[in-house]
């Protein structure tokens, strides 16, 4: 009867776990609408109609607000309808399933890196190329170490937002949770700026998006220093060491945890000085190591990453195993 069960649908951290393992395996499928895109085709129809100057700094701010919570709303609405569906059909989980695989990045990630690594190696033009791609900043003035810091900041940040906080939500409030987290992001990347046009407009979104990833933000600075315990050369005593020491050196308040760690597990300066447009900042440095990166460093930078994926993943099947014991003996009694 427990095996009946479970055929119709198994419990949530179990389609997790599966949903990781498709992830890894294949990827986002191409011939599917993603979820990220649709959420973010919704942003640029409010942003288009409520992001106007005649509106005011304080009017924008408000409008901002409005578009975050119709956002966020119709996107946990969507997951909860999913759920709803997955439970009234006996093949309805593998909906929830497919969605929770696209809303997971960890291929996407390891592959943003693996082609900046192999154009890096083939000059610093197609780095610079690639890297475009994954960063915020102009890339421009960027030398081949330049190319490969950004790169690894990139990935570790990517790897916090991308795969540990999805995870999380998921865990912690389901489907909805995680649409709710992905929508939340989607607008902090599109408009969670301080340039003149979202500076008023973006700030629900941007501090919408600081406390959504603060807690796995650090999940994921700690994930890494346990993952280079395990990669030759790299160290979990140092990279946990800077993380303490150097992660709040960032602006934001959640990337330099990550960052910070990959730092000192590859014994690597990352951060450092930036530009993003026509203004230049003058960041702080995380971590006291070497500030020549190379395209060796970003392949080292994505083995920890996959480890640290592989840590996440031992920890949600340790949820899956609970909850399907649980599961198991509902059943049976």
């Amino acid at each position: 009867m427990g095996w009946d069960m479970l055929f119709h649908g198994p419990p949530a951290p179990t389609i997790l776990l599966i949903a990781i393992v498709l992830d890894v395996a294949v990827g986002d499928p191409r011939w599917l609408p993603h979820p990220v895109r649709l959420i973010g085709t919704l942003v640029a129809f409010l942003d288009a109609r409520l992001n106007r100057e005649r509106f005011g700094a304080t009017g924008r701010v408000l409008r901002g607000g409005l578009a975050v919570a119709l956002v966020a709303g119709a996107s946990a609405a969507a997951g909860w309808f999913v759920v709803d569906f997955a439970g009234r059909h006996e093949w309805g989980w593998l909906a929830e399933l497919a969605l929770v695989t696209m809303l997971l990045a960890q291929r996407g990630m390891i592959d943003h890196g693996l082609r900046v690594a192999g154009a890096l190696g083939a000059g610093v033009e197609p780095g610079r190329a690639a890297v475009r791609h994954i960063v915020g900043r102009d890339v421009q003035a960027l030398d081949e170490h330049g190319v490969a810091r950004a790169a690894i900041e990139s990935c570790a940040e990517s790897y916090a937002d991308g795969v540990v906080a999805p995870i999380f939500w998921y865990l912690l409030l389901g489907l909805p949770g995680m649409l709710a987290y992905k929508a939340i992001n989607t607008m902090d990347s599109m408009i969670g700026h301080r340039s003149p046009r979202y500076r008023a407009f973006g700030l629900a979104a941007a501090r919408l998006d600081d406390a959504a990833n603060w807690v796995p933000a650090r999940i994921g600075g700690l994930l890494i220093a346990g993952a280079a315990a395990f990669v030759p050369g790299a160290s979990s005593a140092r990279a946990l060491r800077t993380m303490l020491r150097d992660a709040r050196k960032h602006d934001s308040p959640n990337a330099g945890w990550p960052e910070a760690a990959m730092a000192g597990a590859l014994d690597l300066a990352l951060l450092g000085p930036r530009r993003y447009g026509s203004a230049a900042t003058g960041g702080a440095w995380l971590g006291a190591g070497r500030e020549r990166a190379t395209p060796e460093d970003v392949a080292r930078a994505l083995y920890v990453l996959a480890v640290a994926g592989g840590l996440a993943s031992g920890v949600v099947a340790v949820f899956s195993t609970v909850a399907l014991l649980s599961a198991l003996s509902a059943a049976g009694g």
